[in-house]
């Protein structure tokens, strides 16, 4: 009956793995393939061999922190139990991908093991505690960080980049498969500088796939490890490919959301994002705790625009108290490979409004999604284990 609980366990940790790599690998490379520099096909290529890279090498910080630190007794995790919390992370995340909208898998997991340990009094209060004052603490370094870049650092930054969407024609990037082992290769005729921008925009996505790993492989494997169903190597193993088959598949849904739907966020505003957020997620997985990227990134965003929109107010203005025309879409107020113009001497009448980056109505939907999902995982979880009598606790 053991081994068939633990193959039922198995199973349902190749599902969460699968709906991770649906859920995380629109973040990661949406904006290469809404850009049009490399096809879904690439992005889910690269997102399996860096996931697993960060599985591997910082991951397990993570799956240890939620498969013994976030319990006080690592016995609640039974064959039964192991399925139970996996079937409802899994669940609550195929909702989220079903619906084209990434959730946060890291708060999803948290959410089910959380209420295993509360329903059963062996939640560690202590862990508890550290993991949400950094989930605090994360978002609003994201946005500070962010900010001071957009303010005095952003335009440089844009003018050295000067990255252009490509619209029109094949992707720039592409895989070459002429030879044993498939290549990457540019598109005939692209200019130096775009294959330079090509790079960077393809190369940031493989640092976010990598800070996925690092953090996100527990999420499918941490309650199999607890329980001592098997070693920390092979669950990895597992774990990545079954984030590999997602990314093939259903990831195509999340590509297109954070690709098309939800932004026209800038190219270089998304390398900026992408950067200050995978630097944050990985610090927090190298010390052992579930970062939620979806959100730091979220917040690196209102960062970013904050602090490019006060670039049209002198710090003196400010001192008197008058008003920065705040704006999201102050994001694109500068042209890539334009001279940066001084703070205070942009012209405001050129910033777009927000209206302009965002899609009300598919953003709407996706902050909703975000916080249900972990809200559907939680609870469902907490109600079965307390008033199942199946599980014995």
């Amino acid at each position: 009956m053991s081994e068939i609980l633990l193959l039922a366990g198995i199973v349902v940790a190749i599902f969460v793995g699968y709906n991770i790599g649906g859920a995380t690998t629109g973040p990661a490379f949406g904006p290469a393939v809404g850009a049009n520099v490399i096809t879904k096909v690439g992005a889910a290529a690269l997102m399996s061999v860096f996931f697993f890279v960060g599985a591997w090498t910082i991951g397990p910080q993570v799956v240890d922190t939620l498969g013994t630190q976030l319990v006080t007794d690592s016995d609640i995790f039974t064959l039964e139990a192991n399925v139970a919390v996996l079937f409802f992370i899994g669940g609550a995340l195929f909702i989220g991908n079903y619906a084209g909208v990434p959730a946060s898998t890291s708060m999803t997991a948290v959410g089910a093991i959380a209420a295993l340990g509360y329903a059963t009094g062996e939640l560690n209060m202590a862990v508890v505690g550290e993991i949400a004052i950094w989930w605090i603490v994360a978002p609003i370094i994201g946005f500070w960080v962010s900010g001071v870049i957009g303010r005095y650092f952003y335009p440089q930054i844009n003018a050295w980049i000067a990255i252009e969407p490509n619209r029109d024609g094949d992707p720039m990037v592409s895989m070459q498969r002429s030879g044993l082992f498939p290549t990457i290769g540019f598109s005939e005729g692209a200019p130096r500088r775009k294959k330079f921008g090509a790079i960077v925009v393809v190369a940031i996505g493989c640092l976010m796939a990598f800070s996925s790993g690092t953090s996100n492989i527990a999420n499918a494997i941490a309650p199999i490890y607890g329980a001592g169903g098997l070693e920390m190597g092979p669950l990895i193993v597992i774990g990545s490919i079954a984030v590999a088959v997602g990314a093939f598949t259903i990831a195509r849904r999340t590509l297109d959301t954070l690709g098309n739907d939800i932004t026209k966020l800038p190219l270089t505003a998304a390398i900026v994002v992408a950067v200050v957020s995978s630097t944050i997620v990985i610090f927090l997985s190298a010390i052992g705790i579930p970062a939620s990227f979806v959100v730091v990134a979220t917040m690196s965003i209102v960062g970013l625009g904050w602090g490019r929109a006060t670039r049209t107010t002198r710090l003196s203005e400010a001192a008197r108290g008058e008003e920065p025309a705040v704006s999201v879409g102050a994001l694109t107020a500068d042209e890539a490979g334009e001279e940066a113009p001084e703070i205070g001497e942009e012209d405001v009448s050129d910033i777009p409004q927000a209206s302009d980056l965002f899609n009300p109505s598919t953003t709407a939907r996706v902050v909703l999604m975000q916080n249900v999902v972990p809200l559907i995982s939680t609870v469902a979880a907490f109600l079965t284990f307390r008033f199942v009598p199946i599980f014995g606790f």
